[in-house]
């Protein structure tokens, strides 16, 4: 085969797997968001916005403010090691 067909059908394989990128991204964000939420949903947190009242509610929530919620130091790595990814995916925080 000569190198303009190979290249063209490199590109042609990559393809979808580059437009496949942004909705596992998508998906991905809209995890790690769950998933760090989710911890301080646990603990207390009083949610301010329409997408976390929608996810988890507010009932029985104690804190309004985030850096009041007493999360254990297990939690404070996780919730930085979420962030950490939401980070690397682009993800709005």
């Amino acid at each position: 085969m000569s190198k303009p067909i190979l290249l063209a059908s490199a590109i042609g394989l990559a393809l979808p797997l580059l437009s496949a990128a942004t909705p596992a991204a998508a998906q991905s964000c809209e995890a790690l968001w769950y998933q760090r939420n989710e911890i301080y949903k646990a603990q207390g947190y009083c949610f301010r916005t329409q997408r976390g009242i929608r996810a988890f509610g507010n009932a029985g929530c104690q804190y309004d403010n985030m850096e009041d919620v007493p999360l254990s130091a297990n939690q404070r790595r996780l919730v930085a090691e979420i962030q950490r990814e939401e980070r690397a995916y682009g993800c709005p925080l």
